[in-house]
Order: structure tokens, then C-alpha cells, then sequence
């Protein structure tokens, strides 16, 4: 299957370099915690806090030392000195092999003064070179690298390597969707199961707090927070909003949460605040093991909105697993039911960003 200008030979190609670059980008992070384990890094084991105490870089990620120290509350920085710069090694390597393809990457983007969105048409790379860096530093194993692939603003390549417990998920379009290149996505396959008839309810929702800690009256944590607790309360409680999920869960990375979506270990994810790389690779291997990934902010009318694919700039998502077809529903049917049911639970989040 073709996609835009590219033939299904030149995106076989795209895919087995991204796969081998993925995991040579998670060997260098691995190298860095096995020093840390063995007690080898001395008092170097420091970082930066970009903009408050849970939204943290590391020298793994860009590398380059800051010009001044700034040690005001909102902006604490800190480095650790050792850590190899995983993004521009990944860059390097793609623009070697394709210098044709435009980069986009968390940290490079970071550090410029727009935040529009600036994936267009043309072949894009899009990456988080280290996805779950509060994990990282604790060394809690959910980290990954993350390389998606962008065409025509469709991803249409996904890698995520998590190289602590060796989990390779990855996506081209056309072939399907694997974990660790041989347990075809979703694992339960044998039918896929349709999404509960009561959905939420006998689901596990994932979620993350997010790093807008601020403590506003009806802002986006106080909002979040009300939506964790409707989805997680008995059937009827919370003037009816009452979700009763089997389990909340979350990972502490983004790019994770959809790769376990693609898997079918969770059945929903709902997230409002994450960039293009937080989600690029993860949209790609969700969508093509038959998930549905669409805005996390529910309409004025649930239950007539049309259900449309999610935009890739928007910084709102609503992700639903795989599902197949019971006696009264096809897969599909299923899972926009279960899109409904969330979106009458969950409140409005701001997540604004210019050009999207």
C-alpha cells in the first residue's frame, strides 16, 4: 500500500531503519542506567526541570550544556553531564539516510520561539528521544524512545522501544502491528473481543496527571481530576456519571499508554497536554492494529457529534482499543459507543496551541 509519494517497498525500507534505530537509541539509554545501578556516575545524577518539578530534561535527551544556571522556582536547572544525546544521534542517523525528510524532535523544538504546529505534507520524522524522563530518573522501568514516521500528516510508521524491559511495539501501514517483531497487535486476537456492552465499566482506563500542576479553581488538574473520579466511581454514583472502570492506570508515559492500547492490556486512554512526539509513533501502532484515536474534549451533544479522527497537532486525544464484532455491533459501532460513554463523563480540557 502506497502512502502519498512513497511506495510500500520505500516504507518497508523507512521501517526496518527505524526498528534497528530505535533499538540502538534505547542501548544508549540503557548504558547510562546500567552505570547508574552500579554505582558508577558518582554525584552527576542531576537534571533540569523545564518548567515546574515534574516536567524534567536530561542531558540524555539534548545534550548541550545551558549558558547560565537559572534557579528560579519555575525554572530549576539542573544536567546530568554523562547521559549520551540520544536525539541528536537519532537526527544524525536520519538525515544521513534521508536527508530529504524533515525532523522534528521534542528537545530541538523546545529550544525554538514558535509553538505552531510544523509537520506539513512532506516526509516528517517525529521524535521523543526519551518519553517518561520523571521514569528514567527514578529509574521506574516505563521509558521508551520513540520514532514516528508522518506522512501527509498521517503517521504511518511507529517505533517505541522501552529497553529496560526489552519491549519493542512497532507499526508500518499495510503490515500490521507488532510487539518485539513477533506477537502480532492486538494480542487477543482469537476473535478480538468487542468492547464490554457496558463500557466504560469492565474497562481499564489509563490516564496521566500531566504537568499542568496548577492549582486553579475548575483548571485543567482540577478538571482531570473530577473525570478520573466519575470514571472511577460505582454505577449511578456522581449524578450518574459513574464509570466504575475496572482499574486506572498510568504509566507515566504517553507513548506507552497507546502502545498498551494497541496491545488490548488497556482499553481506554484519555489525555489532554501532549505534543505530536508524545503521540506519533503510538497513533501509528494503535491505528494500524484496529484502534480508534480521536479528541479527548467531549462535545455539546455526545450522542449526535460525529466521531472524527483525531488531529495530530491538537494536544487532545481519546484512544480506544482494538475491538472486534459481537451479535448486535461491528468493532467500530463498538468503540465509538465507548467514545460516547467517556465523553459524557470526562470535562472540557485547554490545551491551546497556536497553528493547530
Amino acid at each position: 500500500m502506497a502512502v502519498g509519494q512513497l511506495s510500500q517497498n520505500e516504507l518497508n525500507e523507512i521501517y526496518a531503519f527505524a526498528v534497528d534505530l530505535g533499538r540502538k537509541a534505547g542501548d544508549l539509554l540503557m548504558e547510562r542506567v546500567e552505570q547508574r545501578i552500579s554505582g558508577g556516575e558518582g554525584d552527576s545524577h542531576k537534571f533540569e526541570e523545564k518548567d515546574n518539578a515534574v516536567d524534567i530534561v536530561t542531558q540524555t535527551d539534548e545534550g548541550e550544556q545551558p549558558s547560565s544556571k537559572n534557579d528560579t522556582k519555575s525554572d530549576l536547572r539542573w544536567r546530568t553531564d554523562f547521559l549520551p544525546d540520544v536525539e541528536v544521534f537519532i537526527r544524525n542517523a536520519i538525515q544521513s539516510k534521508y536527508p530529504s525528510h524533515q525532523f522534528l524532535g521534542e528537545e530541538t523544538y523546545a529550544k525554538g520561539q514558535s509553538r505552531d504546529y510544523l509537520i506539513d505534507e512532506q516526509p516528517t520524522w517525529c521524535i521523543d528521544p526519551l518519553d517518561g524522563t520523571v521514569n528514567y530518573t527514578h529509574l521506574f522501568p516505563m521509558f521508551c524512545i520513540s520514532i514516528g514516521f508522518i506522512v501527509a500528516h498521517r503517521p504511518v510508521i511507529g517505533v517505541i522501544y522501552a529497553p529496560f524491559t526489552d519491549q519493542l511495539f512497532s507499526a508500518c501501514s499495510g503490515r500490521g502491528a507488532w510487539l518485539n517483531e513477533k506477537r502480532r497487535l492486538p494480542l487477543v486476537r482469537n476473535p478480538i473481543p468487542p468492547m464490554p456492552a457496558n463500557a466504560p465499566s469492565q474497562c481499564i482506563f489509563s490516564c496521566e496527571w500531566g504537568k499542568d500542576r496548577r492549582d486553579i479553581p475548575d483548571g485543567n488538574m482540577h478538571r482531570k481530576i473530577e473525570s478520573f473520579v466519575n470514571m472511577a466511581a460505582e454505577i449511578g454514583g456522581r449524578d450518574g456519571k459513574g464509570g466504575m472502570v475496572h482499574g486506572m492506570r498510568s504509566l507515566g508515559s504517553a507513548t506507552l499508554d497507546l502502545a498498551y492500547v494497541a496491545m488490548g492490556t488497556f482499553d481506554i486512554w484519555w489525555e489532554g497536554g501532549c505534543w505530536e512526539w508524545d503521540v506519533a509513533a503510538g497513533i501509528a501502532i494503535l491505528l494500524e492494529a484496529g484502534g480508534l484515536v480521536t479528541t479527548a474534549n467531549p462535545p455539546e451533544n455526545p450522542d449526535t457529534a460525529e466521531i472524527e479522527d483525531v488531529r495530530l497537532g491538537s494536544r487532545l486525544y481519546l484512544a480506544i482499543r482494538p475491538a472486534g464484532p459481537s451479535t448486535t455491533e461491528t468493532g467500530r459501532e463498538s468503540q465509538e459507543r465507548t467514545v460516547r460513554e467517556v465523553w459524557r463523563r470526562v470535562r472540557q480540557l485547554s490545551y491551546a496551541r497556536p497553528g493547530a
